[in-house]
C-alpha cells in the first residue's frame, strides 16, 4: 500500500505534478524531470487524479490503469516517483485536500508544479485564494502559451502578488509563498492526441515510455476514445 513519505526534516524541497495522466506522455516526465532538476528538488511526485472535476462529463480511463501506467512511466528515474492520494479519497479530486494532506505529512517546502494553460484557469479551482498557503507554485511553458501572460493575469486576480523587479521571474503571494515561472523543454504532446492515435490505430511509439505504450495494447485502452456511451468518469 503506498503512503505520504514519512517527514524528514531538512530534506530539500520536493515536487508535485498532478493530472489525469490518461496517458501519462513524455511531456509531463520531461517537465517533471527538469523542474526537479532546475530547482533543486528532493522528488518530483507524479500524483494522479482519481475524479478530474474539470472532466466531470468526460470519459477517463479507470484511475487503476491511470495509476499503473504512470507507476511504468517513472521506472528507472530517481528523481520521480508516484503517489496514489487521490485515490484513497471518495469523491472529486481537488488540488486544495491534497495539499493540505501533503503539508500535514511534509516538512519540506512543496513545488506545485503546473502547466501556464491550467494555471490562467485557477480561478475556477476549489478554494484557489487558499492554495499558496500550502505550496510554492512553478509554473511551466506550453505550446501557443506566453510565461509572460502570467504577470497580467496575477495583477487582475484576488491575490496580491509582489514582483522585486522588472526582470524578477518570482512573484510573492500575501503567505510568502512564490509563484515562480519556469521554462522547460517545449514538448507539444496532448493525451488527447495520443489518445485519438490508439483509437485510429495509429503509432504512439516516442510518444509516450514503451513500457506504458505496452500497458495501454495489452489493456485495449482508449480502443473506443470517440465512443459516445463511454461518457463517464471512474473513480
Amino acid at each position: 500500500m503506498e503512503i505520504i513519505p514519512e517527514k524528514d526534516v531538512g530534506t530539500k524541497g520536493v515536487g508535485i505534478l498532478g493530472g489525469t495522466f490518461d496517458p501519462i506522455h513524455l511531456g509531463h516526465l520531461r517537465a517533471a524531470e527538469e523542474a526537479g532538476e532546475g530547482l533543486h528538488l528532493e522528488k518530483v511526485y507524479l500524483i494522479p487524479s482519481a475524479q478530474p472535476p474539470h472532466k466531470c462529463n468526460k470519459y477517463v480511463a479507470p484511475f487503476a490503469d491511470r495509476l499503473r501506467m504512470t507507476r511504468l512511466a517513472v521506472m528507472n528515474a530517481p528523481r520521480l516517483d508516484v503517489l496514489d492520494l487521490e485515490g484513497k479519497r471518495r469523491g472529486f479530486s481537488y488540488s486544495i485536500q491534497t495539499l493540505k494532506e501533503l503539508d500535514a505529512a511534509l516538512c519540506s517546502e512543496i513545488y506545485f508544479i503546473v502547466g501556464v494553460d491550467a494555471f490562467l484557469d485557477i480561478t475556477t479551482w476549489k478554494e484557489y485564494r487558499s492554495l499558496f498557503d500550502y505550496a510554492h507554485f512553478v509554473v511551466i511553458q506550453r505550446p501557443g502559451f506566453n510565461l509572460n501572460n502570467i504577470y497580467e493575469f496575477t495583477s487582475k486576480i484576488d491575490i496580491k502578488f509582489k514582483r522585486k523587479n522588472a526582470s524578477d521571474t518570482i512573484l510573492q503571494a500575501p503567505s510568502g509563498k512564490t509563484l515562480i515561472l519556469f521554462n522547460t523543454t517545449l514538448m507539444d504532446i496532448s493525451s488527447t492526441i495520443i489518445r485519438k492515435k490508439v483509437a485510429s490505430k495509429k503509432s504512439i511509439r516516442f510518444l509516450i515510455p514503451d513500457r506504458v505504450r505496452d500497458y495501454i495494447v495489452e489493456k485495449g485502452l482508449y480502443l473506443n476514445f470517440d465512443d459516445p456511451v463511454k461518457s463517464r468518469v471512474d473513480g
